[in-house]
């Protein structure tokens, strides 16, 4: 076998490869890869500062700065965009590998910037849709560029632990972003997005240092073409071609199921959260019955403006934050399994965490449930994307992470219209509120949508009844089984460690031929 192919056999092997150990994959990182993380973690940093706070955007009252729309109608929005940001790359993934990944980041950045001030112009459900699609289509432009770059600055050798920590630069982003984005609402919606706009908008700095790897390569190549001496195939076709390959196919197919689990904890947790769980009883054990007032504490854990309680992002982002800290040292410990052994581990934490979800609504039992669901992501998530970077072909790194968007495109598209929907179904505090309006005694043309706007009802039955939101709050949930709407995604999380599993022992027979 020649060196050039055997070069090439290294790079695209399914077998695992043995990695470097924790101090020597870090020290072996190259400046381009700290740059591209950096990238990433603003784009994260604007991008979650309106995706965790979308739900309670859309859903609270308009009294209180909301659209007040239910869950059922907030999903059609959500379908629209996971589909459109997940399925663009699919077939353009290629276009960062063929015309430089540096200008297709510069497009997106310009894009998105605009999806966040169209929703900051348009204080409308429609307004919002719009700025949504926008962000999505820019979102869905930026990640080949961004993961292709990480690819070719790395090596199968440090590739788990650049993974672990592009994947906690990102959550440092993802965990400062929801946080702002709590204290700008505080004082209007619309600053929420401003304040992104000029977010995105540092990335136009970072791009002055940036330095794509292997473009020279790509640049001898557009030279032959233009030359005449190599012909350029269909983007489309090329992408088919590979989309063929069965290992691939069956990879995406499986976490296309994987994907249709794991957003629950964006798209519903946060509006769980803001129905059932009572944090003033964390804030009481941390500060007293009387809160505090410390600005510092109050960003830090996402608390609300009187100091009593903890907002839904706060207790959400535990999860960007336990990534943030940990999750070298998860990377470190996955490297030294094989990559569908810690995808199984870590989706069966998952799963445990959203039966936990559904068990208890205590706020101690929610905050162990972020615990564990953030340990089982950290196993499985860098290793989904890092996996299929591995065995991809040299010169479609790009196109191949593009590819990893199909699962996203097919699961998580589902699940942002079947989750709310569910939630709707099985779990709302505002639909449960209303029959219980109509038990007491108003008539059903009272609590309609458009006698009682959406977000309203819990409210109106306080005042009806003359009893406290607490005991209310406890009599909904015992009347019904609010926790089935996660048991429902628990089942699709133990199918999909399964299929994982069946998969890894599958692999290892081929490496064996």
């Amino acid at each position: 076998m020649s060196q050039d192919n055997e070069q090439s056999y290294s790079e695209t092997t399914l077998a695992d490869v043995k990695q470097l150990g924790l101090w020597a994959s870090i020290a072996s990182l190259s400046y381009v890869f700290w740059v591209v993380g950096g990238m990433e973690m603003v784009e994260r940093l604007a991008y979650y500062g309106v995706r965790a706070v979308a739900t309670i955007y859309a859903t609270r009252p308009a009294v209180e700065g909301g659209l007040g729309v239910t869950m059922a109608t907030f999903g059609w929005l959500l379908l629209s965009w996971n589909m459109l940001q997940s399925v663009v790359p699919i077939f353009t993934g290629g276009l960062s590998d063929r015309y430089g990944y540096k200008e297709t980041i510069f497009a997106s950045t310009i894009i998105k910037s605009l999806g966040y001030l169209v929703m900051a112009w348009f204080a409308t459900y429609w307004g919002f849709f719009a700025g949504a699609m926008l962000l999505a289509f820019g979102t869905a432009i930026f990640k080949p560029g961004i993961q292709g770059t990480l690819i070719k600055s790395t090596n199968r050798q440090n590739s788990s632990m650049a993974w672990g920590i592009f994947y906690q630069t990102v959550n440092i982003g993802g965990w400062i972003g929801p946080l702002i984005a709590l204290q700008m609402r505080h004082m209007s919606w619309t600053y929420v997005f401003y304040a992104n706009a000029g977010f995105i908008c540092l990335n136009f700095l970072l791009l002055l240092t940036y330095r794509e790897p292997g473009k020279e390569e790509r640049l001898a190549r557009q030279q032959q073409l233009r030359a005449g001496t190599e012909k350029q195939k269909s983007l489309f076709i090329e992408s088919l071609n590979e989309l063929k390959k069965p290992h691939l196919l069956l990879y995406l197919g499986i976490f296309s199921i994987w994907w249709f689990m794991f957003p629950m904890l964006w798209d519903v947790l946060p509006k769980y959260i803001d129905d059932w769980v009572d944090t003033s009883r964390l804030v009481t054990a941390l500060f007293g019955a009387d809160g505090t007032q410390n600005v510092v504490w109050h960003f830090l854990l996402g608390m609300g403006e009187n100091g009593l309680s903890i907002e839904p992002e706060g207790i959400v982002n535990i999860n960007a934050g336990m990534i943030m800290f940990t999750c070298f040292l998860f990377a470190a410990l996955s490297a030294k399994m094989r990559a569908t052994t810690s995808m199984v581990v870590g989706t069966f934490l998952v799963t445990l965490a959203l039966c936990f979800f559904g068990w208890f609504t205590l706020v101690w039992f929610v905050i162990l449930a972020m615990i564990i669901f953030s340990i089982g992501e950290m196993l499985a998530s860098p290793k989904f994307s890092e996996f299929l970077g591995n065995i991809a072909p040299p010169d479609k790194k790009a196109m191949w992470i593009g590819f990893s968007q199909a699962p996203i495109l097919i699961g998580w598209t589902i699940e942002g219209k079947v989750g709310p929907h569910l939630y709707h179904l099985f779990s709302s505090k505002d639909v449960f509120a209303r029959q219980m309006l109509v038990e007491r005694g108003m008539s059903p043309e009272q609590v309609t949508e458009k006698a009682l706007p959406v977000g309203e009802a819990f409210q109106k039955l306080v005042e009806y009844t003359g009893q406290s939101p607490e005991v209310l709050t406890n009599l909904l949930y015992e009347n019904h089984n609010v926790g089935l709407t996660w048991y429902c995604f628990a089942a699709v999380g133990i199918l999909s460690a399964a299929l994982i599993y069946l998969y890894g022992r599958w692999i290892l027979t081929l490496e064996k031929k």
